[in-house]
């Protein structure tokens, strides 16, 4: 008798029901835990005020989000560290691609959000991709052109009606 893996295929109904924080890639839960690191919390905190300050400043109706859920379809949902929205959200969950997503790299996460994640954000169409790597000390930022992501010299952001935005990366990581 030949062997076979079973592997589960979890979706947002499950996802509704656990507790803690979680996301789910492919059908398949990552427990979020434990808490991100102390440099973490730090760069992605220091990442809002600069991307909040920048946004009022452009006086646009994009907001700024710590984590919440991004439902991309019933077997993918997930916490990007940062996000701007430009648009209301209604009920208690993203269901529509925000205009940028922010990723902080942990050791845990890193495999995830520069492949899984990445190409997740490709295929939804979420116009810009942040990674910031504290490990590697490097930030990227990529934008989507003709569906691919490409990457982003100059960190100016325009996310459309007249919101754009310039990010000063220095100012929120130590590298």
């Amino acid at each position: 008798m030949g062997g076979f893996k079973i592997i589960p295929n979890y979706t947002y109904e499950d996802y509704k029901r656990w507790k803690g924080r979680w996301e789910i890639i492919d059908g398949i839960a990552y427990d979020m835990s434990p808490m991100a690191s102390p440099e973490h919390q730090r760069i992605a905190s220091d990442l809002n005020v600069e991307i909040a300050i920048s946004l009022r400043n452009s006086k646009c109706n994009c907001k700024v989000y710590h984590p919440i859920d991004v439902k991309i379809d019933e077997n993918n949902v997930v916490n990007p560290d940062l996000l701007i929205v430009c648009k209301p959200i209604i009920g208690q969950y993203l269901d529509t691609p925000p205009e940028l997503v922010v990723e902080v790299l942990s050791p845990s996460t890193r495999l995830k959000d520069t492949i899984s994640k990445y190409q997740m954000y490709e295929k939804f169409g979420i116009k810009y991709y942040l990674i910031i790597d504290p490990k590697e000390k490097k930030s990227t930022a990529y934008y989507l052109h003709e569906r691919k992501y490409e990457e982003l010299i100059e960190w100016k952001f325009d996310l459309g009606d007249g919101c754009t935005f310039d990010l000063d990366i220095s100012k929120v990581t130590t590298f």
